[in-house]
């Protein structure tokens, strides 16, 4: 990967993609072209945590919602592809 710099935005928008998106690390690692171990620093460094007094169920809920954003966005691109496909079939 070399020695590289990135700017603060692109580690946040990186780590937006696992911690709020629900991304996998290997799958956004490779995309992005950044190391995994990389990845994982930038989250220590910028993720937005609730920290040790954090519930299981406060945490839960940050999961599911995590979740539940990563599916609603798969959704829609499927939706724009049904659309885009079956305007061409006509």
């Amino acid at each position: 990967m070399g020695n590289s710099s990135f700017s603060d935005d692109f580690k946040r928008d990186a780590v937006a993609q696992i911690t709020e998106r629900g991304y996998p690390v290997a799958e956004v690692s490779k995309r992005l072209g950044v190391s995994p171990h990389s990845l994982y620093a930038w989250k220590k460094k910028f993720s937005k945590s609730a920290g040790p007094g954090e519930s299981d169920q406060t945490a839960e809920i940050r999961r599911l919602k995590q979740e539940l954003a990563r599916v609603t966005e798969e959704r829609d691109i499927l939706k724009k592809a049904t659309a885009y496909f079956a305007k061409d079939a006509k």
